[in-house]
């Protein structure tokens, strides 16, 4: 059973590599516009409410609820205003991909040392100037997280887009739950939805890592020569 089931995916794949290929950029490419319209917005939001702390709870507060909905449901909601089709998906990305955006954004600015940004600050830095050459280059390993969470998040969004006649991988999917034996062809549309979540996933995380300053500064000591011991 399980034989002929890898044989009649093999046989899918190769027959309908085309579609299947032309799916697989277009789900990619809407999760990644809905991504980088949320980091165009959330980033400098995470700055502003690093800077203006009381603002973090209503901001961070308002993308939480944004989360609580339904994906289902805000795609119905912003498809009465928008129509069907692949900006309304792109619209719902954005929204689910602020919260872990500004959040990050705004941890990463945060943690960052007060020793170090008083030293910076001791040279003639002005507060621009910090950002610019401090926080933001300590704090981007951990926004950059931010932006790996919403990529993972994003995909299974775009997926539950062929609702509203999006052209996703999760149309196979869906048309897998209509048949009467689907099971190669939900198979067929979910492997390579949990591909393109799990090739990102590792990507961004070794771009973390190599980002984290701390790693960075243990690499340097590694590397460093040793001095005569007497």
């Amino acid at each position: 059973m399980e034989g002929n089931l890898l044989q009649q995916l093999i046989e899918y794949y190769s027959v309908n590599f085309g579609y299947l290929w032309d799916l697989f950029i277009k789900h990619l490419l809407m999760s990644v516009y809905g991504v980088l319209f949320a980091a165009i917005v959330g980033i400098p939001l995470g700055i502003v409410i690093a800077r203006y702390k009381k603002l973090s709870w209503t901001i961070i507060t308002i993308a939480n609820i944004i989360q609580t909905v339904p994906v289902i449901a805000m795609l119905a909601i912003l498809m009465l205003v928008m129509g069907l089709g692949p900006t309304t998906v792109v619209v719902t990305v954005f929204l689910y991909a602020l919260l872990p955006i500004i959040k990050n954004t705004f941890t990463g600015i945060v943690g960052v040392d007060e020793n170090i940004k008083d030293a910076g600050k001791g040279m003639g830095m002005t507060r621009n100037q910090v950002l610019r050459m401090i926080e933001l280059p300590l704090a981007l390993s951990v926004i950059l997280g931010g932006l790996r969470i919403a990529l993972v998040v994003a995909i299974g969004v775009v997926a539950v887009g062929s609702f509203i006649g999006a052209p996703t991988l999760g149309d196979i999917v869906i048309r897998g739950t209509n048949a009467t034996d689907g099971t190669t062809f939900i198979l067929a549309g979910a492997i390579p939805i949990a591909l393109i979540a799990i090739l990102i996933d590792i990507v961004l995380r070794l771009l973390e890592k190599r980002l984290d300053p701390t790693n960075r500064t243990q690499k340097k000591q590694k590397h460093r020569p040793q001095g005569i011991n007497q």
